[in-house]
């Protein structure tokens, strides 16, 4: 069993010499540390148990390198939670706990270093230090192990309490794609760029597709190794080293991740519970500019407090809304923990709820709550969740993409959910996007009350333009809405336009007797109709209706076929058009031709409607041109 172990604890009680004396690897590496005798920034060692294979990750203990110290321990398994014999529980040792609790750390054992510079009396009042500090916690039951670095004691205690706690935790199936913070980089000289991290989910194999984030820079896979062996893939809990090929390690920073391709999205809006320290100076507050810690990444952002006095109090827990300065990666269930931005210490800490979120109005503040609380509760699960995110979407729905982004979740896992959702009608599939069935059933009714509506503010329009009601609903959604009201016989869509499909159109006397000066004008005009413009004139001035107005009515006529458009200009009754393609199929030669002179000598029109009307013809098809001539269908 692979399991990752980070020390934590105060400036000098012994970490990194405990580290080396378990595995003879001094983690202090950098030449600024071994001068001045502190761990600076993380270091790591590893030790074979037999049944257990550790990583250590060992931290530096003193208050101005506590960023690096979360850096390490974004990814932990078990903390080692380190006091000195000689000093008891010190301000670092409280922050450090405090990190390792608030980042949702279960597992742990409590070593008392410098067993040799303390007396049984100055013991016991260190023991009674630790378990005030840890009453109440994750480590309330943890084993307290006392050792001495120098003289070798309490090493082989502590290695069987490693394994006993090993033993005890619990991986569930890996159900998320590839997620790895980077909190290393450099370069080997013969293979490039190489980054370390604490793999947090997934897989990830020599050759893989991946993309470093946020900056959305595609990389190579090279080579895996992970303390000096090589392997040809890397699973969720291991520290590994990754060789990467497309990139110079200048171009790579702490805070980065490495994440499969095309699977993640950056983000710099985040919704969180959070838990402010009891010891907090004050409370949180909206508005508050913070340090915030995800993963290995170290931001500047601003809180908004979820409620309704706007404030946190310490010791509470609540929700808030975090408005970061620059993007980072996180989905749902990803640990973070506020910083005060000066001075510079932990105040809080939490979990990503809706990693991808959009500004609240104070006024949807219930609902807000309401389904931020539904993604608190530890015990969701991923099908759960999936349900919560899409009913959440409302009728704009929500893609398997974007549903993966917040979730991390593998296709495998996530598709046999989304089935079985729409197998018992509580989603419904638009295409590209999934509505809740309840969602899906509102926009159906939104949908007709809007073309309801149209008709009453314009009872003689056809109908409303498709695009006109979409609005801002993405195609996938309207279309599928629209067709099943359609198919259900409740609305009926022409061409680009939409109705009522049991609409009966009725017009009041002043329009009735306008539709019959237009009619009458058009029958009466045979083929020498006059303009538009002056139709509209003559049956404004009958029926005493505006011009505009007219013009509505007079388009319920070409709605219902009743009017030729033949041009802008020109339009002709119905009828006489009819008659007009019967008259000249009839005075047709025996090759069916006919010529613009013919055409005029047949319908006894001026060249002036002629052309239009046999371009009619073209259009209609009921003529083939074929250089000056026609042929007759």
């Amino acid at each position: 069993m692979n399991v990752v172990i980070g020390t934590a604890g105060h400036i000098d009680h012994g970490k990194t010499a405990l580290v080396k004396a378990l595995t003879g690897v001094d983690a202090d590496r950098l030449p600024e540390e071994k001068q001045r005798g502190i761990t600076i920034d993380i270091g790591f060692a590893e030790l074979d148990l037999g049944d257990v294979h550790v990583s250590f990750v060992d931290v530096p203990g003193h208050e101005r390198f506590v960023k690096n110290m979360l850096a390490g321990a974004s990814g932990i398994d078990i903390v080692m939670l380190i006091v000195a014999a000689d000093e008891g529980v010190m301000p670092q040792t409280r922050e450090h706990f405090n990190i390792c609790r608030l980042l949702g750390i279960r597992h742990g054992i409590v070593v008392i270093t410098k067993s040799d510079l303390a007396d049984e009396e100055m013991l016991d009042l260190v023991r009674l230090d630790v378990a005030e500090l840890v009453e109440g916690s994750f480590l309330q039951d943890a084993k307290v192990v006392t050792t001495s670095s120098t003289k070798s004691a309490g090493l082989e205690e502590l290695r069987s309490s490693i394994r006993k706690v090993a033993a005890s935790l619990y991986r569930p199936e890996e159900s998320r794609y590839a997620l790895l913070p980077i909190d290393r980089s450099f370069s080997v000289k013969g293979h490039g760029a190489v980054v370390t991290g604490t793999l947090q989910h997934g897989t990830i194999g020599v050759d893989s597709a991946v993309e470093l984030l946020p900056n959305r820079i595609p990389v190579r896979v090279r080579n895996i190794q992970s303390h000096g062996r090589s392997s040809d893939k890397a699973t969720a809990g291991r520290r590994v080293a990754l060789n990467l090929g497309g990139i110079d390690h200048s171009a790579i920073e702490r805070g980065m991740v490495l994440a499969e391709k095309g699977v993640f999205e950056p983000t710099q809006v985040i919704d969180a519970e959070i838990e402010l320290l009891a010891d907090a100076p004050r409370p949180l507050r909206s508005r508050q500019r913070v340090r915030v810690h995800i993963g290995t990444a170290e931001l500047l952002g601003r809180v908004t407090v979820l409620n309704d006095i706007g404030e946190i109090a310490p010791g509470e827990t609540d929700l808030v809304q975090l408005r970061l300065e620059s993007p980072t990666v996180a989905i749902h269930g990803t640990r973070v923990i506020f910083r005060s931005y000066s001075p510079q210490e932990t105040i809080a800490g939490g979990r990503v709820l809706e990693p991808f979120a959009t500004r609240h109005r104070r006024k949807s503040l219930t609902a807000v709550r309401s389904f931020l609380s539904s993604l608190a509760d530890p015990t969701i699960s991923d099908l759960d969740l999936t349900y919560a995110l899409v009913t959440r979407a409302g009728v704009i729905g929500i893609a398997a993409a974007e549903l993966t982004a917040r979730t991390g979740l593998l296709r495998s896992v996530l598709d046999p959910d989304i089935k079985g959702l729409i197998a018992n009608a509580t989603i419904v599939n638009v295409g590209s996007r999934f509505l809740s069935t309840g969602a899906f059933e509102s926009l159906r009714r939104k949908l007709v009350a809007a073309v309801k509506r149209h008709h009453e503010l314009d009872p003689l329009s056809k109908g409303v333009g498709k695009e006109l009601l979409r609005g801002t609903l993405p195609n996938d959604t309207f279309a599928a809405a629209l067709e099943s009201l359609i198919a259900s016989g409740t609305l009926a869509g022409a061409g680009e336009t939409v109705s009522l499909a049991e609409r009966k159109q009725s017009l009041n006397p002043a329009e009735e007797t306008a539709k019959k000066a237009l009619s009458h004008g058009l029958q009466s005009a045979g083929l020498g109709v006059p303009k538009i413009t002056d139709l509209l004139d003559a049956a404004s001035r009958e029926s005493r209706l505006p011009t505009p107005h007219v013009r509505k009515v007079f388009q319920t006529l070409i709605d219902s076929r009743e009017v030729v458009k033949v041009t802008d200009d020109f339009f002709f009754d119905k009828k006489t058009i009819d008659s007009l393609i019967a008259k000249v199929r009839a005075n047709a030669g025996e090759d069916r031709t006919i010529d613009v002179a013919k055409f005029k000598e047949i319908s006894g029109v001026s060249r002036k409607y002629a052309i239009p009307l046999l371009e009619y013809f073209d259009r209609e098809k009921i003529t083939i041109r074929t250089g000056d001539k026609r042929v007759i269908r």
